[in-house]
């Protein structure tokens, strides 16, 4: 007997709402069975004469414990606080899991590329706590927490995680040498984890030099664990390395919800055009649909995903310069491939 899930989609806003359509059309045609409670945050929930962040949606999260979300804009500067970061503290989402995989059919310098990061996703320097100290607003200081205990928790978790996908080498990125204290918690953590699974490969390296040799010689990586910043940095980088953000899903897990996202920007300049490029969601969908046990559904869209770029004919605009295709066409042709 087939099984229904419940889960909480929240469509963004810019292009969200068109990937959104996209990645669940995709996802709905593998014949799993999902009952979605759609809800907004950010600007459209704002629009609505709501907070950020409603309760509707808060409610709506914690009682599915899986959310799909399309991108959705954080104000520079100013503004309200950032949803996804709001999102990652209320829940507790402290693993980030960013695959990169190079795709036969896209072009880089950087073939046969496959690095995974995990990024700790709920302390270090995006934890809010800023403020100015002089009455003019012209310094500003901002409180960065490190605990061991999560520490100790996004270590475990990522080797535990490499072991249970086969992966032999897990590299920890960070400043220790002179953020010593602060960075070093990490490394301290990092070591004492590594020492309880000697099986797989650890190594260290200093975030300006795992910069410069990402970029020289990716395909010494394999899996990635670093602190909060420095993993918002390096996973947009190693995306780089594999045809961008585009291209590249995201998922954050918590011990009760886990949320699967487009790791872009809401690109308010495109949205209404149809050219959106839904694959980062896509994607994101596939790892949604393996946590919550569609195994076969998940490779089915990740497989038809690789086929349409490899085949390089109805890809979105950014992906193939000049295409006439957008995001209906690119949808319906991975649902096209699907197995």
């Amino acid at each position: 007997m087939q099984r229904t899930h419940k889960a909480t989609l929240i469509p963004g806003d810019g292009i969200g709402p068109s990937i959104s359509e996209a990645a669940v059309a995709i996802m709905e045609a593998t014949g799993v069975v999902i009952q979605w409670e759609v809800c907004h945050a950010g600007l459209a929930a704002i629009a609505a004469g709501k907070d950020p962040l409603p309760k509707e949606t808060s409610d709506s999260v914690d009682r599915t414990g899986v959310v799909l979300k399309g991108p959705i804009t954080t104000p520079v500067g100013g503004g309200y606080k950032s949803v996804n970061v709001s999102m990652r503290l209320k829940w507790n989402l402290y693993a980030n899991v960013r695959p990169c995989v190079s795709f036969e059919g896209l072009k880089t310098p950087f073939p046969n590329t496959n690095i995974v990061v995990v990024r700790e996703n709920t302390e270090g320097l995006y934890t809010g706590q800023e403020m100015y100290v002089d009455p003019d607003k012209r310094a500003a200081i901002v409180v960065a927490c490190n605990t061991r205990s999560a520490m100790d928790r996004v270590c475990s978790y990522t080797f535990d995680w490499a072991r249970k996908n086969n992966r032999k080498k897990v590299t920890c990125i960070h400043k220790a040498n002179i953020l010593k204290i602060f960075s070093g918690i990490f490394l301290e953590s990092f070591r004492e984890v590594a020492a309880n699974h000697p099986d797989i490969m650890a190594e260290e390296k200093i975030i300006d030099a795992a910069c410069m040799e990402l970029v020289k010689k990716p395909h010494t990586y394999d899996v990635i664990v670093t602190t909060n910043l420095f993993g918002d940095i390096i996973s947009d980088l190693t995306a780089g390395l594999v045809g961008g953000l585009g291209v590249a899903p995201g998922a954050n897990y918590g011990d009760k919800v886990s949320m699967f996202e487009a790791i872009h920007g809401s690109a308010p300049d495109i949205a209404g055009k149809g050219i959106a490029n839904p694959i980062s969601l896509v994607l994101a969908g596939a790892m949604m649909l393996r946590h919550i046990g569609e195994d076969d559904a998940a490779a089915n869209v990740d497989q038809a995903v690789r086929a349409v770029i490899k085949e390089g004919k109805y890809l979105t605009p950014d992906l193939l310069a000049g295409s006439q295709y957008g995001t209906a066409d690119i949808t319906k042709a991975i649902i096209d491939k699907l197995n």
